[in-house]
């Protein structure tokens, strides 16, 4: 599919429409577990329910589609076992263990700084330059991002730890991004998504069995499993196979930008499913939020 798109579009923008589609699968994920969280389930459970079910379509995929590659090396192995618990196990871990104290408002608010860090962190570690265009983007998106979520910011109340464990989440996916780039380009995106993806469900599925009977897990009702395979499609497969062809594209920083606006998203996709309710300055921003990912889309 990808190679027909390339023969119409450059890679630029075949790597902006893959980051938006990515940031609108992950912007989803959130109506899914409000829609399966009427149902009684708990936050750990549901996350490792989610990762079973992208765990086994990901070995479908690699039953149907098998691919030769070269061994990796000491290095490489090393790096994605890092990755994968850095990203979506540890990340996700400290995000739900935030969330038992800090209101969502709060926490979607400081989810919204990984870009900013994930462009710090490219700067830091490796160098990468700051272009003017993204400096200029970086502000006018989370100036429009602080408008859409000021409403709730004003009635969030949270205590510290769960502050920092939100914020640590926040740091902890930045790495991710920012790390990642580098293994990619050496063992191919799609690889890193299958290894990197194989460790973080591993990880989940044994803190899992460490803190809870299995019974519980599949003692869910079935309409449960039906909105955990939901986000395992829609809000993780899908979208992190994107994730990782559009950094290779566009960068991971363009990558983290271009997915800021996916809290737009969910407050978008929440009018219409869950009867949620967006004000004129919640608008306004929105609209600020889609300028900054406007200008950092441009390629220049």
């Amino acid at each position: 599919m990808l190679q027909r798109l390339s023969a119409r579009f450059n890679s630029f923008q075949i790597g902006v429409a893959l980051a938006i589609f990515a940031a609108t699968g992950f912007a989803a994920k959130a109506i899914f577990v409000k829609l399966a969280y009427r149902h009684g389930v708990d936050a750990i459970t549901l996350v490792t329910m989610r990762m079973i079910a992208s765990l086994a379509l990901l070995q479908l995929i690699l039953f149907w589609q098998p691919r030769r590659s070269a061994p990796l090396n000491r290095q490489q192995k090393w790096a994605l076992l890092g990755l994968g618990l850095l990203g979506y196990y540890l990340s996700s871990t400290l995000d739900f263990l935030g969330l038992q104290t800090v209101s969502a408002s709060l926490e979607r608010l400081i989810l919204c700084l990984y870009p900013t860090f994930t462009v710090l962190f490219g700067a830091l570690i490796f160098g990468f330059p700051i272009s003017s265009r993204i400096k200029i983007a970086l502000p006018i998106s989370y100036c429009g991002m602080v408008l859409v979520l000021w409403p709730d910011l004003l009635n969030a109340k949270a205590d510290w730890l769960g502050v920092t464990l939100v914020a640590a989440s926040t740091v902890s996916f930045a790495l991710y991004m920012a790390l990642s780039p580098k293994v990619i380009q050496q063992v191919g995106s799609m690889r890193f998504t299958e290894l990197a993806l194989t460790v973080s469900s591993l990880a989940m599925f044994l803190q899992y069995l460490a803190t809870r009977p299995l019974a519980v897990l599949f003692a869910q009702p079935s309409i449960v499993w039906l909105y955990a395979l939901l986000m395992a499609v829609f809000s993780t497969i899908l979208p992190i196979y994107a994730t990782n062809a559009a950094m290779q594209r566009i960068g991971a920083s363009r990558t983290a930008l271009v997915g800021s606006f996916g809290p737009v998203l969910t407050i978008v996709f929440s009018l219409g499913l869950l009867g949620e309710s967006l004000t004129p300055i919640q608008w306004l921003g929105a609209g600020i939020v889609l300028t900054g990912v406007w200008i950092v889309s441009k390629k220049g």
